[in-house]
């Protein structure tokens, strides 16, 4: 079994044929197998880029939920970002949270969206209030703007989920008048 270079991963992952979200599971594995984040080794250089992904996400973040509380919430809901900041284990995460009365009236945690370096991890993450985990290396703001469709689908994923905790009625959307919802609503 032939090993690749970290160089013609990045050149293929860089090739314009090859999707966003692959050239990012490129980056992902390349960093697993090269046990490096970017250009990072040691947890310091991995902390500095992980501060660098999350200012270079936030407003993709703030914008994909500002997307969902204008929609979805009606314009009802808070948009808010927190971080980087470090857990109590010693790690460091960032949110972006979503928070609506009919969400919190039915004790659920907001629509989250989070980046994340575990203490005990090789690398950051994205994931959510309520499902998993998604590789997180951005470390330019083009990488960051194609970013953009995780982000719609961890948050459509996070609601849906919330949904599924609760019922579709913490959703406003679905409660407002069909005319509203456009085709395709069905009471």
């Amino acid at each position: 079994m032939t090993t690749e270079s970290a160089s013609s991963v990045d050149q293929r992952a860089a090739a314009p044929s090859v999707p966003d979200s692959v050239a990012a599971l490129l980056r992902h594995f390349a960093d697993l197998r090269d046990l490096q984040h970017g250009d990072a080794t040691t947890r310091e250089g991995k902390e500095a880029l992980f501060h660098t992904a999350a200012r270079l996400l936030d407003p993709y973040a703030v914008q994909v939920l500002g997307e969902i509380n204008e929609h979805l919430l009606l314009g009802t809901g808070t948009v808010e970002s927190a971080g980087p900041v470090r857990d109590p284990e010693g790690g460091l995460l960032c949110d972006w949270t979503l928070s609506w009365a009919e969400q919190r009236e039915s004790g659920l945690p907001p629509l989250t969206l989070r980046a994340f370096y575990g203490s005990g991890f090789h690398h950051p993450h994205l994931r959510c209030a309520t499902i998993g985990e998604w590789p997180l290396n951005v470390f330019t703001e083009e990488q960051a703007a194609a970013e953009l469709p995780t982000l719609r689908a961890i948050a459509a994923a996070d609601l849906h989920n919330l949904v599924f905790l609760r019922d579709y009625r913490i959703v406003p959307a679905t409660m407002a008048v069909p005319a509203r919802l456009g085709r395709g609503f069905v009471r």
